[in-house]
């Protein structure tokens, strides 16, 4: 019998389960009156023996049914992993591409500020952010960072001069919270 089940197109398997569930509440229905024929006892049996050949393939069935849903979407988040893992490399070429140009402006742009005079350099690194402008100081020969201090407006100077304290300072924590 589940040879022939098998072989039948998925529509008309559906069918044959729909036609099978109905032959079963048939039969409990009819298991219930108790005054029948003769000939409806032997339709009755006929239901039941069809409901329990049915009930293996149709059960099958489902199984398989569940198992290809269940590779479809095994398949879509194997997918989706591949897309998050080009996507992953695609950051982190860009991140490297990123620092590394960031570390070659940071030495230009202090090679930039080493050749210049403090008092030309002074007046560009006060309208710098204070941190950046600490940065490139701390990155200076100490005697050339106190020339462009000394020519710095005596606020900002200090304020350069604490950042950079506390940058120094191994008490700090890296950890602003």
């Amino acid at each position: 019998m589940f040879s022939i089940y098998a072989r039948l197109s998925p529509s008309r398997q559906k069918l044959l389960q729909r036609v099978g569930i109905a032959g079963c509440v048939v039969f409990m229905v009819s298991q219930g009156n108790a005054q029948q024929a003769q000939p409806a006892a032997t339709t009755q049996n006929d239901i039941e023996k069809f409901c329990t050949n049915i009930a293996d393939p149709a059960r099958d069935q489902r199984y398989l049914l569940q198992k290809q849903e269940l590779e479809k979407l095994q398949a879509g988040v194997d997918e989706r992993i591949k897309t998050l893992e080009a996507r992953k490399a695609e950051y982190q070429d860009w991140l490297k591409r990123r620092n590394d140009f960031l570390a070659q402006a940071e030495a230009g742009l202090i090679d930039i500020y080493k050749t210049m005079k403090p008092d030309a350099a002074a007046p560009r690194l006060e309208q710098m952010n204070l941190e950046l402008a600490a940065a490139i100081i701390m990155k200076l020969p100490a005697r050339q960072s106190g020339l462009i201090l000394s020519e710095m407006d005596p606020k900002k100077a200090g304020s350069i001069s604490q950042i950079m304290s506390s940058a120094a300072d191994p008490k700090t924590s890296k950890d602003r919270s």
